[in-house]
């Protein structure tokens, strides 16, 4: 029963951190990602990664995502698509270019270094989901945004990364080019006709079933379904999540769904994911590669923020709009954590810089929730100082 315990542990300290953080004028999530830090083997070491873990983090962030497809604005999805598409681009294009020459920077192979670039391309929105829904912004241009975009560069990454197993011969050499891209277009294609054709009957289907709760389980059965199809195609489960939401948010049901998922998901399962990217840190050997460490985070930093930023000032936003997009770009969360794993287990990550990567990903996951909110506050005070100057303009 050991596992009672963690879980226990787990859902005391994250909400404590929560309130902590809210009261310190943070979002939420900032006190959930530290305690994970905090009570994991870096600290005090009173959890531990394992199997339940992993499994609890997994669900929790694939409900995670697929709240945040049930109340994503379709049509204001539709209406950005070219700014999520020129954010995704900019946040792959100078990440690349800062992880690359960082790694030549420290006397990296060019291989290393390639993959170094691959690694900063990453994004993972679950982070700046939920820190968007504290401050109530999921649903504006922004955060929509955000959202298209974090989609566009997940895709971007995972071809890239395949592309790079295939070209350098560490994996997948004799596997077509052509066929990985045409399976990421058959996702959608796939999955777009499953939104429109199948995911409504299964909801009427399910509906009137005479048991308990047949509205949420035919939700989740489309959520883990369109999971694990994406997987299965070779696109991240959240996306299949996130698909997922917006499939069921153009139904009847979204209401009943939504009313009903929040409470699974934040009561246990998404803590539970929040955690589990603080569980990850560990601080042995880190004081020889201290300086790589702050360089790397830095850089990872900055070319996301410049890098989204400049793709949303191209296509319309104004500059705190720009900044704030960015700023939702930075967080490389699990996707980085999985796409490191990969680079470790191929040979394109040298073990030896493997916590520094980690260390890494867990700092720009740690500074995304208070940049958001900086970002996002600032962006309202200059929207209130323009209304301001309109109306003395009127009044005068």
């Amino acid at each position: 029963m050991e596992f009672i315990l963690v879980l226990a542990l787990i859902l005391i300290f994250t909400k404590l951190a929560g309130d902590l953080s809210v009261r310190l004028g943070q979002p939420s999530v900032l006190g959930k990602l530290i305690v994970g830090v905090v009570i994991g083997p870096a600290l005090l070491g009173w959890v531990d990664k394992s199997d339940f873990v992993h499994y609890m983090a997994e669900i929790g962030v694939l409900l995670l995502m697929f709240i945040a497809g049930l109340e994503t604005d379709l049509e204001q999805l539709k209406k950005n698509w070219k700014a999520a598409f020129a954010v995704a681009v900019g946040g792959v294009i100078l990440p690349f270019i800062g992880g690359y020459g960082s790694a030549i920077a420290f006397g990296m192979s060019q291989t290393h270094a390639l993959f170094f670039g691959l690694l900063f391309c990453a994004t993972s929105v679950s982070i700046s989901v939920q820190t968007l829904k504290d401050m109530n912004q999921l649903g504006s241009r922004e955060g929509t945004t955000i959202l298209g975009a974090a989609v566009v560069d997940d895709v971007l990454v995972v071809v890239l990364l395949a592309v790079m197993m295939s070209v350098l011969g560490t994996g997948g050499g004799d596997v077509s080019i052509g066929w990985l891209i045409g399976k990421k277009l058959l996702f959608f294609v796939i999955i777009i006709a499953a939104s429109w054709l199948l995911v409504p009957r299964i909801m009427k289907w399910m509906a009137p079933l005479r048991v308990t709760e047949t509205v949420i389980t035919a939700g989740l059965i489309v959520c883990f379904g369109f999971s694990y199809f994406a997987e299965w195609m070779g696109v991240a489960g959240i996306i299949g999540a996130f698909a997922a939401g917006i499939a069921i948010s153009q139904t009847g049901f979204k209401h009943e769904v939504e009313q009903k998922v929040e409470p699974i998901a934040y009561s246990i399962f998404v803590p539970v994911f929040f955690v589990s990217i603080g569980l990850n840190v560990t601080f042995e050997g880190v004081g020889s590669q201290i300086g790589l460490i702050i360089v790397i985070s830095i850089v990872a930093v900055v070319t996301k923020l410049l890098g989204g930023g400049a793709g949303a000032r191209l296509t319309g936003f104004d500059r705190s709009s720009s900044i704030a997009i960015g700023a939702g770009m930075i967080s490389r969360g699990e996707v980085a954590l999985i796409i490191a794993s990969t680079g470790l287990a191929s040979g394109l990550l040298d073990a030896e810089y493997f916590t520094s990567v980690i260390i890494m990903v867990i700092v720009t996951t740690l500074v995304t929730p208070p940049l958001l909110k900086i970002t996002f506050a600032r962006k309202k005070g200059e929207q209130r100082v323009e209304q301001g100057i309109e109306d003395s303009h009127l009044n005068g």
